[in-house]
């Protein structure tokens, strides 16, 4: 963390996915999450190759079937022979236990297996078939993510709940009850894999919901209440600027507290919509925060009656694209390109002075004003751009000094 306005994190255990850490003092992790059928080994790869390349440290597959189980093999196959070595977490849901059971190959290309304890059966099956997914991950030694889910709850731990606030003289609010059972739920399941064996190091909970208030108070809870590693996310965040926002705003809280392990930002996307873009709205929130640097950050002012023209913001918006395509190669050449800070400026009243705070910064004149830019590397005024070709300039300079104090 570069901002000591940022709570400490707090302490937790680690646990071990695939060659990433997640908790125990780490580095918050990101990860997506594919909409693919699995069992289309060609799209899948395809997909998890594109998350893995925004950035995205785990990645997370349905496995719902048969057919998707019997493909996890190839595509993990067909992932290390692309050289991509994100490690891959299979999503189970009813007949996980079986699929695991009868698909060794699965079971042991998986990094990790997300359990969702409120769908693995019911009554007597439950703890069964609970404790051969476990049994599974002892088998394999593999982690686990217990997750629990707002909308999949178990029914039987609620009913008991609120007969018991029903009796009290002051019941509580039913929506706290919900909240209890999430808690109940996450940390019951984590305390009966440990019992099966399970190292705590190789659990890390989650308790999604769809409000904001509602995910603020139950991870608060569990922080309170486990020292296991957390998984953060909206469980249906939305469409658009309502799905960043409402993720937004509630995943900065609970990081601001050092509440949080790992991210995911689930996005709807638009009908054949770029599924990266969670992955690059989880590294925008962590980096805005101080909490981690993934690619170099475009400054930009927001504009007014000064700058009429669109030039500074097709500028910005060029600097922004090139940065982003950019990203993944720099990435394999120049480490601690990331904490790059780029600044473009529309007009002479703040611009220079901007500019100057930046690494690189470039102010242009203003609506009306002769097509001089001035560009300042490090602090100081090194040349002025003109002509029709100033982002390509720009670039340039971009690029070169990323080799130079990089390379």
């Amino acid at each position: 963390m570069s901002y000591s306005a940022v709570t400490t994190r707090r302490n937790c255990i680690g646990v071990k996915v695939g060659k990433v850490m997640v908790g125990g003092g780490a580095p918050v992790v990101v990860q997506s999450m594919t909409n693919t059928d699995t069992a289309d080994v060609d799209a899948t790869v395809a997909q998890v190759v594109e998350l893995a390349r925004a950035g995205s440290e785990l990645v997370r597959i349905t496995v719902d079937r048969k057919e998707a189980a019997a493909a996890v093999g190839a595509i993990r196959e067909k992932l290390d022979l692309l050289g991509v070595d994100v490690p891959l977490v299979g999503d189970f849901h009813y007949i996980g236990h079986t699929l695991l059971r009868d698909y060794p190959d699965c079971a042991q290309a998986l990094a990790k297996y997300r359990i969702n304890p409120g769908n693995v059966g019911f009554k007597a099956k439950q703890d069964r078939n609970y404790s051969m997914m476990i049994e599974k991950a002892i088998e394999y030694d593999k982690p686990v993510r217990i997750g629990v889910n707002w909308g999949s709850l178990d029914q039987s731990m609620i009913v008991r709940l609120m007969d018991e606030n029903a009796k009290l003289d002051e019941p509580l609010d039913s929506r706290l009850i919900m909240h209890e059972a999430m808690i109940q739920s996450g940390i019951s399941s984590a305390e009966r894999a440990v019992d099966l064996g399970l190292g705590k190091d190789k659990i890390i909970i989650s308790a999604k919901v769809s409000e904001v208030q509602d995910l603020i108070a139950c991870y608060r809870m569990l922080a309170d209440r486990c020292d296991y590693a957390l998984h953060l996310g909206l469980t249906e965040a939305g469409m658009g600027s309502k799905g960043i926002v409402a993720s937004t705003a509630g995943l900065s809280v609970l990081l601001q507290e050092g509440i949080g392990d790992t991210i995911r930002i689930s996005l709807t996307p638009e009908p054949g919509g770029d599924r990266s873009r969670e992955v690059i709205v989880a590294q925008e929130i962590l980096q805005t925060m101080g909490l981690r640097s993934f690619k170099p950050m475009v400054i930009a002012c927001p504009g007014c009656g000064r700058t009429t023209s669109t030039v500074f913001q097709e500028l910005g918006k060029d600097i922004e694209n090139f940065i982003l395509k950019r990203t993944p190669e720099w990435r394999e050449e120049y480490q601690g390109f990331e904490k790059l800070q780029v600044a473009v400026m529309g007009c002479i009243v703040n611009g220079p002075g901007e500019s100057k705070h930046a690494d690189i910064g470039i102010s242009l004149p203003g609506t009306g004003e002769v097509p001089a830019a001035p560009v300042f590397i490090d602090g100081k005024k090194v040349k002025t751009l003109r002509g029709e070709d100033i982002s390509q300039q720009f670039q340039n300079i971009v690029e070169n000094y990323i080799q130079q104090r990089w390379g």
